[in-house]
């Protein structure tokens, strides 16, 4: 039988409950008996010993909160009676660090099939990207999706707008009645019809839009040129069309020089066509025309192997609950320490979410550069949050606090286990490109879009994203699977969902099993194995201001 409980650090003192536990229930942990005078719900956790006002709360080995009132052995912990709190951190203070490499005999000589780019990177997928400088040209960007995808074989099957018809039909004769009545009818499952697509070899062409490129600050505007730089030279994307208005902040300029910043010798198709040069039908004509040849020349493009080396996976989670530290988060850590091993590159981002483990990251850096670089990040951006009356802390959102997650540190010590154990080899601000092999941090917010928008500018070719209550979040560009904590959930979102770590908290698995066997499916997503996501077609994309966004 799995066991019901857990304590993960040896100098924790809290025991995580893996199932329900009843009120009065007395259970055991190594040794030690404890009588719970309240029910404590799984994921939940209650205290090992008898805890002062002020006493800390000790979880994953690190400070994770103190208490706000006195708290008794076996009582759990809640946001009535636990504040948030972490440990101070400085590069200053850093201290030595070692780890054992995991063993890769077993992955070396494995390989993926990708498209091999000029500048030595692999991408998982091939396609062609549009995108407007400025929101002004968001409803030509639409159009000219809208036009692609229907009749290149892109678009999405409409099954919601068949509902709709099928609703009108009853409508029009008279049966509103059968359509109140329709439960069965809105649960079935949609049947998406495969499109035949003319360009067997490109995966798609990406249209992106948003609110930016003017109005704001020239910081914003600037800010959204490098970020759709760093999306040209991604490896996924073989060519680019850009469509601007011509009098705003965002300059055509401004976006070819953060281009050649990241690539010096980047020669990938580019068209860039300006509005007010002439009228609408001959910026929408040249850009479809020039387009559509961009999309015929990267169908030349073949998927051929490559090494494992050539993967850079993003490390991210979403909608976290209290098994997300244990099973999913960890599981993407040995990953993560295997990916290093082989050569390849990990890329660990939310920087709001790593609150309270800043040293143990600052002591993992190969050098003091890179941690002072951390450090300054870190303290910039809270000092942001909290000159506007926020702060870190205000992380957890009332679903992570529903599920076990009761403090920001809790949930950043659980959320910073997908980084495994490996040195940390390079420090990234946000839209600069990952150079480096090996684990990195990349400075996002939490918010699922804008960290996995801001990992894809790093160059992660494939986004591994934990979730233990579910979230549909994707990527245009680059692919997004959805890794779940508990098997309830995998079973309850099987069109979300892309991976169970259930197993880890069931213990029909080892999290070095798990970890293996999520690796080989993400073989088969670098290889053309499309993700929950893509079927779906959920290519979200939201860009940062470097505001506080948590």
């Amino acid at each position: 039988m799995a066991s019901q409980l857990l304590k993960i650090h040896p100098s924790d003192n809290v025991i995580v409950a893996l199932r329900d536990l009843p009120v009065n229930a007395d259970v055991a942990w190594a040794g030690s008996h404890y009588s719970l005078p309240y029910g404590v719900s799984a994921k939940h956790k209650f205290v090992t010993e008898d805890i002062e006002t002020g006493g800390a709360i000790i979880m994953y080995g690190v400070l994770v909160g103190r208490a706000s009132q006195p708290i008794k052995k076996g009582e759990p912990i809640t946001t009535f009676n636990l504040k948030h709190d972490s440990q101070d951190y400085s590069t200053a203070n850093r201290q030595p660090y070692s780890y054992v490499q995991p063993d890769v005999s077993k992955w070396e000589g494995r390989t993926f099939r990708g498209y091999h780019r000029e500048d030595g990177r692999v991408g998982t997928y091939n396609y062609w990207l549009v995108v407007p400088l400025v929101f002004c040209e968001n409803r030509n960007v639409l159009i000219m999706k809208d036009a692609f995808e229907r009749e290149l074989g892109y678009a999405q099957t409409d099954i919601y707008r068949e509902h709709v018809r099928d609703f009108l039909h009853l409508y029009q004769n008279g049966d509103l009645r059968t359509i109140k009545s329709m439960e069965a009818f809105t649960e079935r499952e949609p049947v998406r019809k495969k499109q035949e697509r003319p360009f067997k070899n490109v995966d798609g062409v990406k249209f992106l839009t948003h609110e930016g490129g003017c109005g704001g600050t020239r910081a914003d505007a600037n800010t959204l040129c490098a970020l759709f730089a760093a999306y040209a030279v991604h490896p996924n994307v073989a060519g680019i069309t850009v469509l601007s208005l011509g009098c705003q902040n965002s300059e055509l300029k401004t976006l070819e020089d953060e281009i050649k910043k990241r690539d010096p010798n980047f020669n990938k198709p580019f068209f860039a066509f300006e509005h007010q040069k002439g009228t609408e039908y001959s910026l929408m004509s040249g850009a479809i025309k020039e387009t559509f040849m961009g999309v015929a020349k990267i169908n030349e493009f073949e998927r051929s192997d490559a090494p494992l080396s050539k993967l850079s996976v993003g490390l991210k989670c979403g909608g976290s609950d209290g098994f997300s530290g244990i099973s999913a988060n960890p599981v993407l850590g040995h990953l993560s320490d295997i990916v290093v091993g082989l050569g390849g590159q990990t890329l660990l981002a939310e920087f709001p979410e790593l609150n309270g483990v800043e040293q143990e990251l600052l002591n993992r850096c190969v050098t003091e550069e890179k941690a002072a670089k951390f450090e300054k990040l870190m303290r910039d951006y809270a000092g942001k949050a909290e000159a506007v009356g926020s702060a870190f802390a205000f992380n957890p959102s009332p679903g992570n606090i529903k599920d076990g997650l009761i403090t920001d540190a809790i949930k950043s010590a659980g959320a910073a286990r997908k980084g495994g154990n490996a040195y940390i080899s390079d420090v990234l601000n946000y839209t600069e490109r990952a150079t480096e092999s090996g684990l990195q941090l990349v400075c996002t917010p939490g918010n699922d879009v804008e960290a996995t928008t801001g990992q894809t500018a790093a160059g992660a070719n494939i986004i591994l994203f934990t979730t233990g209550l579910g979230t549909p979040t994707g990527n245009p560009i680059c692919p997004v699977a959805k890794v779940a904590t508990n098997t309830t959930l995998a079973n309850r979102m099987p069109d979300v969902i892309d991976f169970d770590c259930g197993p880890v908290v069931d213990g029909t698995q080892s999290l070095e099993q798990n970890a293996e066997a999520l690796l080989e499916y993400v073989i088969r997503v670098a290889s053309g194995e499309l993700t929950k996501a893509q079927q779906l077609g959920q290519d979200d994309f939201i860009p940062w201001k470097r505001g506080v966004s948590l």
